[in-house]
């Protein structure tokens, strides 16, 4: 999956029904002979018969997060660094269990090279950020007129962190950095980006168990759908009953973009409205979590008979998944995946690199906590590929003016070379 804001395709998209709409009749009153009655819009049948399937699935526990926060402060200790400072998101989840939404209100963890974890986060939400905090620390309110960058700093400093390296996670906002460092002068500010590749690229089994279940909570829904598509839904009626069938399976819903006919030739789509009809292409791009660990999964097929074309750019780009999954072996550089794909696309008359009509976009990205999180698949990442680490496999074609075709698993990194979450598909007739 690539994404600018793909989210934005679920806001407003609440309803299960699309009500079709029509004239009131009186009582009594005939309709001329001549004129056939209104079309009734296409309605998205109901997820409620589904039942969860995401009953095995056990949040991280507090003992390997608590082992995580070791194998960081170890890292820190090696490259001489005093302290890792992360704001709210996946960072602060993946270290403390602590999920906490960002906004102008700092929260934010203090990680020393020793010692225990730090909470700075304002007082009026101080309840409600304990309620998901699991490994024990010192937390320390800030009120409405206080400044939450003093704060930071004098708990670094009864940490013992009174000046040198703080590395900072790669994603806290300049804000955040900048008031540190108006706040005291003795720090120097370093990044903390490869602290946090080093511990949260790798994942455990208890996270790959996680994203297991997200993925198959993610096939099933889209098996479902596929089932259920009918002539004249729209992307956006489509789209809800993704998520309304997630949310039924147990998962919940992070983006279900749908993109018919031409606008599959564009990797996000376009505002033009698409519906459904004889010869349609459907790309279906969808994702959930499952205590907060992602899936995403895409699948195209046609609504109706697929023509020879489609069948052949489909085939294509399914064995653009495999060349990919081929590859990966233990100790290779991420980037290389992708270059075996544009090579044999290239020899099927696509590209060359990254023009149109081709692939326009990386072959995979990272997945985790985060949908997208390093390393990434992608020309010129020299990460060497290592054992657990997780990655999307989504090499699509995109031929701008006609249709697209994005075929897309996740899969992790074993000692025998890459192993999927969910079986790739069968073809453009059987897709998911």
């Amino acid at each position: 999956m690539i994404r600018p804001s793909r989210r934005v395709f679920l806001k407003g998209v609440c309803a299960c029904t699309v009500i079709a709409a029509g004239a009131t009749r009186r009582a009594g009153a005939r309709e001329p002979a001549a004129m056939a009655p209104p079309a009734p819009a296409a309605v998205a049948p109901p997820a409620s018969a589904l039942r969860p399937i995401t009953g095995s699935a056990h949040p991280i526990s507090a003992a390997e997060r608590r082992a995580r926060i070791a194998k960081v402060q170890a890292l820190m200790e090696q490259r001489k660094i005093g302290a890792l400072l992360i704001e709210s998101g996946a960072s602060l989840e993946y270290f403390t269990g602590i999920r906490w939404h960002r906004s102008e209100r700092t929260t934010a963890a203090v990680i020393p090279a020793r010692g225990e974890v730090l909470i700075v986060t304002p007082a009026f939400e101080e309840p409600s950020v304990r309620e998901t905090l699991l490994v024990g620390g010192d937390v320390r309110p800030w009120n409405e007129s206080d400044n939450p960058f003093a704060a930071i700093v004098q708990g670094l400093r009864d940490l013992g962190v009174r000046a040198g390296p703080v590395a900072v996670e790669p994603t806290v906002r300049f804000f955040i950095v900048d008031g540190v460092r108006k706040a005291a002068s003795g720090y120097e500010i370093v990044s903390g980006d490869p602290l946090i590749r080093a511990c949260r690229m790798i994942k455990s089994p208890a996270e790959l168990a996680l994203m297991q279940t997200a993925n198959d909570v993610t096939i099933a829904a889209l098996r479902y759908v596929h089932g259920h598509v009918e002539r004249g839904m729209s992307e956006a009626d489509l789209s809800t009953l993704m998520n309304d069938t997630t949310v039924a399976l147990g998962g919940s819903p992070e983006f279900a973009l749908v993109l018919l006919n031409e606008a599959s030739a564009y990797p996000h789509g376009s505002l033009e409205p698409q519906t459904v009809g004889d010869g349609s292409i459907i790309l279906m791009d969808c994702g959930c979590t499952v205590e907060g660990y992602q899936s995403d999964i895409s699948r195209t097929w046609v609504y109706g008979e697929p023509n020879k074309r489609q069948r052949k750019i489909w085939s294509t780009v399914r064995r653009g998944q495999e060349i990919a999954l081929e590859t990966a072996k233990i100790g290779i550089a991420a980037g290389e995946l992708d270059d075996a794909v544009r090579s044999y696309y290239e020899i099927e008359g696509y590209g060359p690199g990254y023009k149109l009509p081709g692939l326009s976009h990386r072959t995979g990205h990272g997945i985790g906590l985060d949908g997208h999180e390093p390393a990434y698949l992608v020309h010129g990442d020299s990460t060497p590929l290592e054992f657990g680490m997780c990655f999307s496999d989504e090499p699509g074609i995109y031929i701008p003016g006609e249709f697209g075709v994005r075929l897309e698993d996740c899969w992790y990194m074993t000692a025998g070379g890459a192993q999927l979450f969910t079986p790739l598909a069968k073809s453009i007739d059987d897709p998911i």
